[in-house]
């Protein structure tokens, strides 16, 4: 079982940085495959980012590629995304999610955990 806690969003303008962490509890954090998701109203969610256990894997949503960067840390059970050059587009409710596999996916469906999401708004 693991829970997620996420935190760092806000509402801030265009072409500013934020970074957003999400902190797991639980054992054998490395095990897990991490993602960020994110939901705007009225939208599905939509695959964001992921990182393997390892750390050795990542993907990146076109929209993001360039701009956002993943990362974790295994001994702080945390997971990280650096998202630099925010658009207005970027404006949605961000979540953390796991699955235990080693592969990045991009389906929801496939990650068991979910956080409670953060909101980030991006005015222009």
């Amino acid at each position: 079982q693991v829970q997620l806690v996420e935190s760092g969003g806000g509402s801030v303008q265009a072409g500013v940085s934020l970074r957003l962490s999400c902190v797991a509890s639980g054992r054998t954090f490395s095990w897990y495959t991490l993602g960020w998701f994110r939901q705007a109203p009225g939208k599905e969610r939509e695959f964001v980012s992921g990182i393997s256990g390892t750390g050795g894997s990542t993907d990146y949503a076109n929209s993001v590629k360039g701009r956002f960067t993943i990362s974790r840390d295994n001994a702080k059970k945390a997971v990280y995304l650096q998202m630099n050059r925010l658009v207005p587009e970027d404006t949605a409710a961000y979540y953390c999610a796991a699955r235990s596999a080693q592969n990045v996916v991009r389906s929801p469906v496939l990650y068991s955990y979910w956080g409670q999401g953060t909101q980030v708004t991006v005015s222009s």
